[in-house]
């Protein structure tokens, strides 16, 4: 595992060095930023596999951070933080992090959280048709042609295209995807899967996205 780099941004120094300490016992290389901006260049300079982020950093919030790790970099991020308001998480989630933890959590519960990301990462390219998804590198092509996805639209996808034909409730695509997070009622899920549908429809894809009204979505085998 000595090739999985984690990169903290972490003001707390005491929190930092007990992050560092069990992340390092359980095999993974880590680097430590302890500010917004340092932990932007380290992410640019680094590539680190997966970055922990604290939300409340001396320079900007951490949300900042997450929009502008997007803009370049599909790396996994699970952002640590002590606001546990629902409006709060769906803020995440929308801007682009894959995971949140509310401190304090319990190490076994971090670690737990940062193998399910790099997990989801490692697996075979998957292809149907046309279309293919390289979950390693993050890249989906369509007849050639890359199709340019966020976070949260790749890991529906991923999901989609390992049973094609099946169709997944929203329900089923929240607990997969926001690990059962979205608070009730939220429409979440139907904006990314309506983005989606549009980013391939600009490829042609035509009917590859399927919705089964009132029940869900699937990916046409």
């Amino acid at each position: 595992m000595s090739s999985q780099r984690i990169l903290v941004i972490e003001d707390d120094l005491d929190i930092a060095n007990v992050l560092r300490m069990d992340l390092t016992d359980a095999g993974f290389e880590v680097e430590h930023a302890d500010s917004a901006m340092n932990g932007l260049i380290k992410a640019r300079e680094e590539q680190p596999t997966l970055i922990l982020l604290d939300l409340g950093l001396p320079d900007f919030d951490g949300g900042d951070v997450v929009q502008r790790l997007r803009k370049n970099s599909a790396v996994p991020i699970i952002v640590l933080t002590a606001r546990d308001t629902v409006e709060e998480k769906v803020r995440l989630l929308g801007l682009g992090a894959d995971d949140y933890l509310i401190k304090p959590f319990h190490p076994d519960e971090l670690l737990a959280r940062v193998k399910v990301q790099l997990r989801q990462r490692t697996t075979e390219s998957l292809t149907m048709g046309d279309l293919t998804l390289d979950p390693q590198k993050r890249l989906v092509t369509y007849k050639g042609d890359e199709l340019r996805l966020s976070p949260k639209e790749f890991d529906i996808l991923a999901l989609l295209i390992r049973q094609p034909g099946r169709v997944y409730s929203r329900q089923e695509i929240g607990q997969d995807i926001w690990q059962g997070r979205l608070p009730e009622g939220s429409n979440v899920v139907d904006v990314h899967m309506a983005n989606l549908r549009a980013k391939l429809r600009d490829l042609d894809g035509y009917g590859l996205l399927r919705t089964v009204r009132g029940v869900g979505y699937a990916l046409r085998g």
